[in-house]
């Protein structure tokens, strides 16, 4: 069914963007609100990109459930995509992946932001709080990126399955 890989394709091709979207828009929030508000800018662009990932993350589990369905629909229908197993095995890791992150990393990012008063930058570099926000917008960068590098793969993989 030419449809059900249009709409796979699609998704993955939804979830990267939107994945590089808030990539590439998270520094570009602080820079405008920073030069805006040098007193307050950058606290201010921590809230906004945090509301942001919060909704990526709830839009990212959207699509990692429709990729899941659709890869199963597409096995009961046909033709079965190759490498089944292997599919939905990642995408189902992309979405643990997803769904941790947003039920630990973010809600601790957001503790410690609002422990820090909003600027985790004016904290002592030494100081716990902001070695542990660094350690988890580190692991955050990271969990961004295998699941972008994850959905290519996939991705390749259905445009691979049409030729």
């Amino acid at each position: 069914m030419p449809w059900l890989r249009f709409a796979s394709a699609l998704v993955l091709a939804l979830w990267i963007g939107g994945l590089v979207a808030l990539a590439l828009a998270a520094p570009l929030v602080f820079d405008v609100l920073e030069t805006r508000d040098p007193a307050n800018g950058r606290a201010l662009a921590g809230v906004v990109v945090g509301a942001l990932v919060e909704r990526a993350q709830w839009f990212a589990w959207w699509l990692g459930g429709g990729a899941i369905a659709l890869l199963a629909m597409r096995a009961i229908i046909g033709p079965r995509p190759r490498r089944l197993a292997i599919r939905i095995w990642t995408v189902a890791a992309m979405l643990a992946l997803t769904v941790g992150a947003g039920w630990f990393i973010t809600p601790r990012v957001a503790a410690i932001r609002d422990a820090a008063g909003g600027r985790v930058t004016a904290l002592a570099e030494a100081d716990p709080r902001r070695v542990e926000f660094n350690r988890l917008h580190g692991l955050s960068t990271a969990v961004m990126i295998v699941t972008i590098l994850a959905a290519a793969g996939l991705l390749y993989a259905e445009v691979r399955d049409g030729s």
